[in-house]
């Protein structure tokens, strides 16, 4: 079997990085960016002080301040318009993983116009989107490196996942100056989400020894640095590898994909807008127990990474022993023990279900699950 491998064409780390996207910006041939941003005045501040970058650089802006949260089809066509208005040629977005995925959804429609729900999936024959350039605030989602986006469908409220190597931004930034302002519970569930894609990528069915070794040397730094970021928004050694935490995890999982936990998060996002990253933490030692039935070896490594001493053990009991690790880890950084506590209502579970099994991320997963263990996973995590 062939395997093709997607990253960004630059990617620029450490702290003061952020200094160089104008001349980033030029070299993309681009002469007007689209800023993309959150809805908070932070997002609006950051967008700011990036459009003074790239006026040192003769590159001219525009701002979108619309990127809520979970990133809606609305959210979508509004950037379009404004992109379009503006008469932009490329798009810059600043922030999580919310404006990035906005910034990709208005790069397709800038492209190839209609619906961004014309896009859900894969397999689509996209054109080339404009020139794109993501700069990371948070350490977790890795969309500033992937070829995946997520948007909410208003009509469905479900999350439609987006996935095309032609989302992948040309330029990923990762400062983690811009790092050090995020409030401990953001740290937590974005450094958890990384570690979700880390975990899932290792024990996908299209893993490779290239994404096994960024996957486990992500968990191994998202182990050891992860309390400390949450501790101490401050430390910028934590912060510094928690970005190349959550890069090395991006490159894991935006080349072996994921599994269930990101297909039933998905669900829970859209249906309750709850935060991403979150719901991925309390799904991934449920989902995890799950796939350790099937593959309890690969669950032998990640143990190891997380730091536990596997001496004397058996393959099964490592793989409890890794399962257990990553309940720890979550409960030291603050995270919710169940997802009753965040909203969801176990009525809602037989729909939840039945739209994780069509969510493109679970075709990866271990094993394939009937809607009734799908739903058990979820009664699990309430």
């Amino acid at each position: 079997m062939s395997y093709t491998f997607y990253n960004p064409k630059v990617a620029l780390m450490g702290a003061g990085c952020v200094k160089d996207v104008g001349v980033q910006a030029k070299q993309t041939g681009g002469k007007k960016a689209l800023i993309v941003c959150g809805v908070s005045k932070h997002g609006e501040a950051l967008a700011k002080d990036v459009a003074k970058i790239l006026k040192g650089s003769n590159v001219e802006s525009a701002i979108y301040a619309g990127a809520e949260p979970n990133p809606t089809d609305v959210n979508v066509h509004d950037g379009v318009e404004i992109y379009r208005k503006e008469k932009c040629d490329m798009i810059v977005a600043v922030g999580g993983g919310s404006p990035m995925d906005c910034a990709k959804g208005i790069g397709i429609l800038a492209s190839n116009g209609g619906k961004i729900k014309d896009y859900e999936g894969a397999g689509h024959d996209l054109k080339p989107l404009p020139p794109m350039i993501t700069i990371n605030t948070t350490a977790g989602t890795a969309s500033e490196m992937t070829s995946f986006a997520v948007i909410t469908d208003t009509s469905r409220h479900i999350k439609m996942a987006l996935v095309d190597w032609r989302l992948t931004a040309d330029v990923a930034v990762n400062d983690p100056e811009l790092m050090v302002s995020m409030p401990p519970g953001l740290t937590a569930a974005t450094g958890m989400d990384a570690l979700t894609h880390a975990v899932e990528a290792y024990v996908s069915t299209i893993a490779t020894p290239v994404t096994d070794a960024a996957a486990i040397k992500a968990i191994e730094l998202i182990a050891g640095y992860l309390p400390k970021a949450v501790a101490n928004g401050k430390d910028i050694e934590a912060r510094e590898m928690m970005a190349y935490a959550e890069y090395l995890a991006g490159i894991a999982f935006n080349n072996a994909s994921l599994g269930y936990v990101h297909a039933m998060a998905h669900q829970l996002g859209g249906f309750y807008n709850l935060p991403h990253g979150v719901c991925n933490a309390i799904l991934l030692p449920h989902v995890e127990a799950y796939n350790k039935e099937i593959v309890p070896e690969r669950f032998v490594p990640i143990a190891r990474a997380m730091g536990v001493d596997i001496t004397g053990m058996d393959t099964r009991k490592a793989a409890g022993a890794a399962i257990e690790a990553i309940k720890k880890l979550s409960a030291e950084v603050g995270i919710p023990s169940g997802l009753k506590e965040i909203g969801a209502k176990e009525e809602d579970l037989p729909e939840l279900a039945k739209n994780a099994l069509q969510d493109v991320c679970g075709l990866t997963n271990p094993k394939q699950a009937k809607i009734d263990e799908i739903i058990s996973i979820y009664k699990n995590a309430m």
